[in-house]
């Protein structure tokens, strides 16, 4: 156990604050307003958001929500919680939580460290791989709430855990207990985005998805870009898990076409329609993109993609859990804040 008491922030994406619809309305709004989730012009934007999205999909995010929602509450907040608890009782750290989006906010968590007098926290976005979607707007927002509410607070942020080899190991040993001999086909099925987001943040302009594998070649390019990260951290956990290729594949679910039509491929949905047919009936199914189970895994794998398999004629349809409040990741991410905090005293 650390003696070194340590503040830390963990900070997960957000959820509605209730089932009512004007509450998933809300989180909606919020969320897709977001000028690094939907990065089109802000009149654009708002037209799509105001006279496709907003009329309807409240209805059918609340519906899909209610298939999964705790006596607790949302799963990803409880979800988020846990490992809160479970990294302060490993460490002996003072461990809070906020959500990019809504309650608990982020805006609340600053205000409680300067009432508190706590001058340095270190600063957790609980995403493994970096896009401008989760990592870069969460950083962004943080320290624009940092600046205008408590300015001497000292902030230091985690970086992306993708390669991080206790990352690796504690993914490993999640999917290990799932796979046997009957596994025709492990899947990992990785939040999609549009193919622009891999391109805007390319400090070259000129790398992702312009050079020929261009997720494969280790520069700064492909450091800072989401398909080659989630690429980079699968191609490990299947040596890990000695894998052939022919065993795994990757995959990007959750992609909303009238934001864009060009996302990453291939689709997670259109794939558990295709594996069936080709004889793959036994699948396993994991969502390294989540450290939390969320309405992403618990509802649109775990419920509608398992339907689309089985309607399709796969046979058994296997789907694992996140990692959680586990002991492994817990202590993967106590190695992950350790690690940053001796790289950042060093510079």
């Amino acid at each position: 156990m650390a003696t070194q008491s340590k503040h830390i922030l963990l900070i997960n994406l957000g959820s509605p604050k209730s089932l009512d619809t004007q509450d998933v309305r809300v989180y909606l709004n919020e969320f897709l307003s977001d000028d690094l989730v939907i990065d089109l012009p802000k009149p654009l934007q708002q037209f799509i958001l105001r006279a496709f999205i907003l009329p309807f999909r409240p209805k059918k995010t609340k519906e899909a929500y209610e298939l999964i929602w705790e006596d607790t509450g949302s799963p990803l907040i409880t979800n988020t919680q846990k490992i809160a608890s479970a990294l302060a009782q490993l460490t002996g750290w003072t461990v809070d939580v906020a959500m990019r989006y809504q309650e608990p906010s982020i805006e609340d968590a600053i205000k409680r460290f300067k009432e508190k007098g706590i001058s340095e926290v270190t600063i957790v976005p609980l995403y493994p791989h970096n896009a401008m979607s989760t990592t870069t707007t969460t950083t962004l927002a943080v320290k624009e709430i940092i600046t205008d509410l408590y300015p001497n607070l000292n902030a230091t942020f985690v970086d992306p855990f993708f390669d991080h080899p206790k990352y690796i190991q504690a993914l490993a040993e999640s999917i290990k207990p799932y796979l046997d001999d009957k596994t025709d086909r492990l899947l990992f099925s990785y939040h999609g985005i549009p193919e622009r987001h891999t391109r805007k943040p390319d400090p070259t302009s000129s790398h992702c998805l312009a050079v020929e594998n261009c997720c494969q070649i280790d520069c700064p390019s492909s450091q800072s870009c989401y398909r080659s990260n989630v690429f980079t951290a699968t191609e490990k956990v299947a040596k890990v898990l000695e894998l052939d290729q022919d065993q795994w594949m990757l995959t990007f679910q959750s992609r909303v076409n009238i934001i864009d039509p060009k996302w990453l491929k291939p689709y997670t949905d259109k794939e558990l329609v295709k594996l069936p047919k080709a004889g793959e009936k036994n699948v396993v199914v994991v969502c390294p993109s989540f450290v939390a189970d969320c309405l992403e895994t618990l509802e649109e794998i775990n419920i509608r993609g398992r339907k689309t398999f089985m309607d399709a004629g796969g046979a058994n349809f296997t789907w694992i859990p996140c990692m959680n409040d586990s002991p492994a990741l817990i202590q993967c991410l106590e190695s992950v804040i350790n690690d940053s905090l001796e790289i950042t005293a060093i510079r």
